[in-house]
């Protein structure tokens, strides 16, 4: 797939074309020039950690110029100035969520800091460029099948459900049966969880004798659902199309895939 979601190539959803008014390579390019413009501006002033790091960007010549940031270097100036580190734009007062990686690398997880504005923004995205392109709308009931621990997981997309107007139903602290027997007893319309967890749902379910009737089944976490076997077997095992979606603790959301199984589209206007 040559486009990215909503720039050259309407994105193709069952509840329709979903279009930008970025139309252009050169749009798309002058946008997010801007857009890095203005955060480098921000993070250099304030910025303990990136302020010797980066230089100012006129360019893409100079935009290729900056460093690579890799996680031990966070992680290092997490063990260098606990609990947080210095990758800090704004006062620590200003923070009003805390999310984390989720450790399976065997090392420290990589604690993770979120604004007001930048939580509302990973919300905005979920209902605007996830959900309502999936064709999920005000009146579904999503229901959420993870931890709800410190892990980002679908943390996004149960403030996102909410922000679109649709029913969110937590899935925290219970078994693969009671989660199950809640999505039949709640009727729930659409199902967010990892695709593997996906296909373990279905299995209990169908051991258990419980139909489950959901339209869309939105994953992460794992490339299943961009997998055609895999996909092919959640949906025939759960009923509703599935769709991938791709993000970072560090980043928030970058893509979703389409009706079109074509690959994931990277919302190059964020």
């Amino acid at each position: 797939m040559s486009d990215a979601y909503g720039f050259r190539r309407s994105y193709a959803g069952p509840a329709g074309m979903v279009t930008s008014p970025l139309r252009s390579v050169e749009e798309i390019r002058q946008h997010q020039l801007r857009a890095v413009q203005s955060g480098l501006e921000t993070v250099r002033r304030t910025n303990a950690f990136y302020r010797d790091r980066l230089h100012d960007v006129t360019s893409w010549d100079d935009f290729e110029r900056l460093p690579f940031t890799t996680k031990e270097e966070l992680m290092v100036d997490q063990r260098d100035h606990p609990p947080y580190g210095t990758n800090l734009t704004f006062p620590l007062q200003q923070y009003v969520r805390l999310h984390q990686t989720s450790g399976t690398s065997g090392s420290q997880p990589l604690r993770w800091l979120d604004t007001a504005e930048s939580w509302a923004w990973w919300e905005r995205i979920w209902a605007d460029l996830i959900y309502a392109p999936a064709g999920v709308t005000r009146d579904d009931r999503i229901f959420f099948a993870f931890s709800f621990g410190p892990f980002i997981g679908f943390w996004s997309a149960f403030g996102g459900s909410q922000r679109l107007g649709a029913m969110a139903i937590p899935g925290g602290a219970m078994t693969t049966i009671q989660r199950v027997q809640v999505m039949r007893d709640l009727q729930a319309t659409v199902l967010c969880c990892t695709p593997t967890y996906a296909l373990r749902l279905a299995e209990t379910a169908a051991a258990e004798g419980i139909a489950l009737h959901l339209r869309r089944n939105i994953h992460a976490g794992e490339p299943g659902a961009s997998i055609p076997s895999t996909r092919a077997a959640i949906e025939s095992a759960l009923g509703g199309q599935a769709f991938d979606h791709t993000g970072m603790t560090e980043l928030g959301p970058t893509g979703v895939s389409c009706s079109q199984r074509d690959g994931v589209h990277l919302f190059e206007s964020e």
